[in-house]
């Protein structure tokens, strides 16, 4: 008996579902490398602007000293290399919006919790106008002596807040508050500041406007935005200077 050919062509149907097959994986690789060019051009136009903003108001008018440490943060071997400790550093552009809202707030008394480069520290010691005497182990601090207006406490935040409080007269006594410490607390911290300041503005937090690539590391910031958004006890706006910050003004 001799063998079988049997000879299987593809029908209409067969050629039809291929075609089609075919034209969707062009379409999604011309969706995906328009996204990828539109990721970008978007990312170039905010360096670009970023970049705009920067050499154009912000520089010319950065004290020298901030420079100084800005550029020693920035040179630093065990910081300037690591993108996660200099994410969590207060860019220029929102130390300057920070020194204009003291300013604003003609503020005397200020509180930071949490200090990390002392680039905000700083900046709030050159801005303030009230003096106070204290000691501190920084060198940029002392150059620009300004240590006198500083009262450095290296304590766990919340129990120095807390002993704060146990003065009736240190409540409502700050005129603003600035927080650089750990997100997991920023609700600890925003309940006990709120009792501090005396209804001008807590800047709380930065980074806050976490880009999503950041989630896994900015879960605690994006609830805590998500939260004091129901605040009825203060004012909120969120700002993206630097990686962003969170700002926030007692009502009552």
């Amino acid at each position: 008996m001799e063998p079988t050919a049997i000879l299987v062509s593809e029908g209409p149907s067969g050629l039809w579902q291929s075609d089609e097959l075919y034209n969707i994986k062009s379409l999604f690789l011309s969706l995906s490398l328009f996204f990828i060019y539109l990721c970008f051009f978007c990312l170039q136009r905010f360096l670009l602007l970023n970049e705009y903003v920067l050499t154009t108001s912000v520089y010319p008018r950065e004290a020298e000293i901030l420079k100084e440490l800005r550029d020693a943060i920035a040179n630093h071997p065990h910081v300037g290399g690591n993108l996660t400790e200099r994410v969590f550093a207060t860019a220029p552009d929102g130390g300057q919006f920070i020194a204009l809202l003291l300013k604003l707030l003609n503020a005397k008394r200020t509180i930071e919790v949490g200090v990390f480069a002392r680039y905000s520290l700083l900046l709030m010691a050159l801005t303030i106008l009230q003096d106070e005497a204290y000691e501190i182990r920084l060198l940029f601090i002392k150059k620009a002596n300004v240590e006198h207006k500083i009262d450095f406490v290296e304590l766990q935040a919340l129990s120095v807040l807390d002993k704060l409080l146990e003065n009736q007269e240190n409540e409502s006594s700050f005129d603003f508050a600035f927080v650089e410490a750990d997100q997991a607390n920023l609700k600890n911290y925003h309940e006990r500041l709120l009792r501090l300041v005396w209804g001008g503005t807590v800047a709380l937090a930065d980074p806050s406007s976490a880009h999503p690539m950041w989630q896994f590391t900015w879960k605690d910031m994006i609830k805590f935005d998500k939260m004091i958004v129901g605040d009825p006890r203060v004012d909120v706006s969120q700002v993206a200077l630097g990686d962003g910050m969170t700002i926030c003004r007692r009502i009552y």
